[in-house]
């Protein structure tokens, strides 16, 4: 709409765990024992097949909502030159140096028996042990080093500890209450926490020392006679700056299960010992726990510990600890040979590229995603599964040479294949490429880890490297979004492998969305049945509802507490809307109105002020819309839109030109009315379009398609609006904005005075604030004795009272008492009864005043003795607004009378006639018995204009005629019995 091409084409993640979990559900599938044994070539051919099913149900659920894209030809993750463009991707960090394999302590869920990178863990709070162990010092009798940990099935794993360089270490004797005692290492600050865990009664330092110092010492296993591989290995005591002043200060050190670990042990080249398996048991590594699942033989540990005098101190902790994203699995770590993209060495250029990409909001880029770079490790793409993107490196088992490869063609090339093969598992590791040793080259069994597959999505979609046409043409990509945990998921993935494939970010701006919560904030999930499924919400109300709703309820990065009320109050919003759209059309239909050859510009002459109003108000909206869209404000623009409906359209303008749609067709007034209509509704049509297709789409069918068979054919299809200038007019919108309040405040006024709004009223006051509100109140006077139902409008000069208000006077005791003393009680009744503006003016002008008392003494009273209130004419009323003070003169005459009876009599004529569903042309006869003979007699003084406004041929008005008709009621008006008939005519 705003002359962009955009490519939209739709793309979806077809690969990956969560498949395969859900496959494996379906299949009833527990282990990748399971999947070996059905064959990797079904279990393959399962995963596409409900890759595939998901995708046309999901593209279904995003065309329900409205989403307009090229939904019959999607890039899908599957296909072999989306595979493509990851293999070429991987070479070009293989070529750039980039690419490495290595043993590395890696998150792993044991579940699906494969690792996960840091972006897939999921945080939640679980209960753990929490064990204090004594590792026996070698060569010293009687003396431990004292460790906490939350694991006990990573101490077969031990191989040191770990103590801070500059911390001070105490030994130290501890005593029991039984006399008994043993020498004990921890960092001096925690001896408490240690005695108070082990229930210590007292306690004697006997040496301190830094903990450099203790890296002289070695320690036994305290399962060495369990696990044989322990008796192998040096213990010893090693120094990481990483440990804290926390439990004991000595920290646990088992490579193979902790990447900290890991690394303290890759850097002082201690064995990295991992006796567990994929699957989360202990293999025969681990001595007389092989087979055992490493999470139920955390309290056999605990036990074996304490049968050796081992175990200081046992209970339990909460925390929060990771889970596998898909299975919800608790993660372990375990040292396994992984694939990782060397990121740590592109880091700082990834940093760059941050800070030249635009952020919506800001910190999303410069505080979020900042972070999580700046903390970000080496990436391990590979995962030790089956339905993914399978790792295009082929490696020779007699040499050990790698090659990757980065396209089919050069895969079939060098592999010698005479037919094409698809990029999966298990056809692609059937291919071998001859090595120059003499050897034969196969594919590594991993496969990608999916965040590689959605990383390469803004090259992989414009079909590079199989042609750079549309790649120079598109990429990178304008614009993107996401949800906030795709901080360290989609954006850093892309921004990683962009960096890798082209040493740029993919993309020029970013927005990130926020998610949907439960009304209590909570995230929504189908073990909490709190689900709010979207085509539930679409069948009751329809998309537009949940897409305004959605749209306007807060910022987009912002969650959004989903709240069935709200839904609610958008759908009003949105029927105002329609039936805003609707109120006019049948009277245009009566009128043969043709906006084709009755154009605006025709009937300017014939504009009122609140028509130039309206149309200055919808370019403002126009303006404030783009304002919004343009930074991406989008519940600012969707709240325009309705804010104008509801409250500039439906409550006013509407209400202003009501009466003019039942005059003559060919009236200017009338037709000045429809060509603004016209206009409005052609603008707000477009202007609703992204927001709420469905409507915008219907009102453009009804309202422009239906009249211009030129029109374009769509409303999606038509230029977005421009502001025209010579509609604008902010002084008049000023204007109107003063007009609504004073309107706002007579209506308050008419309550007070106890007079409905269809009772018509002599005149309303306006005591003006300012210049500018004088100015509103003459420019639109016609339109406030319209909307206060008054006969007259009445502007006091600026700044002062209305001149028919009274000056009550009243004393002030605490000033007169002192003053006159006994003689107070005779200046008090004689002050009240003086004429107010008087007493006032002689305070202004001579500072007192000389009041007569009852006794006909005089006495001088000064200003501080008495206090005025301003009085309201009787049958008055007054109410305060932004423009000043408003009165509301209530006091009926004979003729106001008489036209509030009628109108009394005309809305339930009306309602008889709605209630008969009568069209809006068709004539009745009418008959209305009045029993009140004074009344009777005011109702028939405007008996003209009752049978014109009801559309009456025939209208009988009488104290004891009888009342017949279709409908016949019975009324009470203002405490008048009347009886009412109508008929067809």
């Amino acid at each position: 709409m705003n002359n962009r091409n955009i490519l939209e084409r739709p793309g979806w993640d077809m690969h990956g765990l969560p498949i395969e979990v859900k496959v494996e559900g379906v299949l009833g599938f527990k282990s990748k024992k399971d999947i070996e044994s059905f064959g990797v070539e079904n279990f393959i051919e399962k995963c596409k097949e409900f890759a595939i099913n998901q995708k046309q149900e999901m593209t279904e659920q995003f065309q329900r909502l409205g989403v307009w894209m090229q939904w019959e030809a999607p890039y899908m993750t599957l296909k072999d030159d989306y595979i493509e463009a990851a293999w070429w991707t991987l070479k070009q960090a293989s070529e750039k140096n980039l690419l490495d394999v290595g043993k590395r302590s890696v998150n792993w869920c044991p579940r699906c028996e494969t690792a996960i990178a840091d972006s897939e863990v999921e945080y939640a709070e679980r209960t753990d042990p929490s064990i204090y162990v004594k590792f026996k010092i070698k060569g010293e009798e009687n003396t431990f080093i004292v460790i906490w940990t939350t694991t006990p099935w990573t101490i077969p794993a031990n191989v040191a500890v770990a103590v801070h360089p500059g911390f001070e270490y105490s030994k130290f004797r501890a005593i029991r209450q039984d006399g008994s005692d043993e020498i004990l290492i921890a960092a001096t600050d925690l001896i408490d926490n240690v005695l108070r865990q082990g229930r210590y009664v007292d306690y004697e330092v006997l040496e301190t020392m830094l903990g450099e110092d203790l890296t002289k010492l070695e320690y036994e296993s305290p399962v060495g006679d369990l696990v044989p591989v322990q008796n192998e290995i040096k213990h010893g005591i090693y120094l990481a700056d990483y440990v804290t002043a926390e439990n004991t200060g000595c920290v646990h050190i088992a490579p193979g299960h902790g990447m900290d670990d890991f690394n303290v042990g890759v850097k002082y080249n201690l064995p990295i010992l991992c006796p567990v398996g994929p699957n989360g048991a202990y293999t025969e590594e681990a001595g007389e726990y092989a087979g055992k699942n490493v999470r139920e033989a955390n309290p056999i540990v605990v036990e074996d510990l304490r049968k050796r005098n081992r175990l200081l101190a046992e209970g339990t902790v909460s925390h929060r600890y990771g889970h596998c994203w898909r299975c919800k699995t608790p993660i372990i770590y375990l040292a396994t040979e992984q694939w990782f993209l060397k990121v740590t060495e592109i880091k700082d250029k990834m940093l760059e590229a941050i800070d030249a990409v635009d952020w919506y909001p800001d910190w999303a880029g410069s505080a979020r995603f900042r972070t999580w770079v700046e903390g970000a490790r080496d990436w391990c793409i590979s995962r030790q599964r089956y339905w993914g993107i399978p790792i295009p490196v082929w490696k020779c088992k007699k040499c050990g040479k790698l090659e990757v490869i980065g396209t089919k063609a050069e895969l079939l090339e060098k592999s010698g294949a005479v037919s094409d093969v698809e990029l999966h598992r298990p056809y692609v590791d059937k291919l071998t490429i001859p090595c120059e040793c003499g050897g034969e080259k196969k594919r590594v069994e991993d496969v990608f880890d999916v965040w590689f597959d959605s990383a390469v999505a803004s090259w992989a979609t414009l079909k590079f490297p199989q042609t750079r046409e549309q790649f120079d043409e598109w990429w990178p990509a304008d614009f993107i979004t996401e949800g906030h945990d795709q901080t360290r998921g989609w954006f850093y993935s892309q921004l990683g492998a962009s960096m890798v494939g082209f040493g740029r970010a993919p993309y020029k701006s970013v927005l990130m969305h926020g998610f949907t919560l439960d009304a209590g904030g909570k995230k929504m999930s189908k073990s909490l049945g709190n689900v709010v499924s979207p085509i539930d919400v679409i069948d009751k109300y329809g998309a537009d509802t949940l897409r305004a709703y959605v749209l306007s309820s807060s910022a987009p990065w912002d969650d959004l507490k989903f709240n069935q009320e709200e839904v609610e109050n958008v759908h009003r919003s949105i029927n105002i809307l329609w039936n805003v759209f609707r109120f006019p059309l049948p009277y245009m239909a009566l009128d043969n109105f043709d906006p084709l050859k009755v154009s605006l510009d025709s009937v300017k002459d014939a504009l009122r002020e609140e028509d130039r109003w309206i149309l200055s108000r919808v370019q403002s909206v126009v303006k404030a819309v783009d304002e919004a869209m343009s930074g991406y404000f989008l519940h600012k623009a969707v709240r325009e839109i309705l804010e104008f409906t509801l409250e500039d359209l439906s409550r006013w303008y509407i209400q202003l030109i009501r009466p003019r749609t039942w005059t003559e067709a060919d009236d200017p007034d009338k037709l000045a009315a429809y060509c603004v209509l016209y206009e409005i509704y052609v603008t707000l049509t477009k202007l609703i379009s992204p927001f709420m297709p469905y409507l915008a789409e219907e009102m453009y069918q009804n309202l422009i398609k239906n009249v211009d068979p030129d029109a374009s054919e769509s409303v999606h299809m038509c230029d977005w609006p421009k502001v025209n200038e010579a509609y604008l007019d902010t002084e008049l919108e000023a204007a109107m904005s003063t007009a609504r309040s004073i309107v706002e405040a007579a209506s308050n006024a008419r309550q007070k005075a106890g007079r409905k709004l269809r009772w018509p009223v002599s005149r309303i006051v306006v005591s003006p604030e300012s210049e500018d509100v004088s100015k509103a109140v003459e420019r639109l006077r016609s339109v406030l004795m319209d909307q206060t139902n008054s006969k007259a409008i009445v502007l006091t000069p600026i700044g002062e009272s209305w001149d028919e208000l009274g000056l009550e006077v009243i004393p002030d005791p605490s000033k007169i008492g002192p003053v006159f003393k006994k003689d107070a009680g005779k200046v008090i009744p004689a002050l009240q009864k003086v004429d107010g503006f008087a007493l006032k003016k002689a305070f202004a002008e001579a500072g007192e005043f000389e009041l007569s008392l009852a006794d006909r003494t005089a006495v001088t009273v000064t200003p501080g003795m008495a206090n005025f209130k301003e009085t309201l004419p009787e049958g008055t009323a007054s109410a305060e607004s932004d423009a000043g003070l408003v009165y509301v003169d209530a006091n009926l005459t004979p003729e106001l009378e008489a036209e509030g009876y009628a109108r009394e009599v005309i809305r339930r004529l009306q309602d008889m006639r709605k209630e008969l569903d009568l069209v809006v042309d068709e004539n009745i006869r009418a008959s209305v018995r009045i029993k009140d003979e004074r009344v009777l007699k005011l109702v028939e003084t405007l008996k003209d204009l009752i049978a014109e406004e009801v559309r009456a041929d025939i209208l009988n008005l009488g104290s004891d005629i009888d009342v017949s008709g279709t409908l016949v009621k019975d009324w009470d008006v203002e405490g008048i019995a009347m009886k009412m008939g109508i008929a067809k005519k």
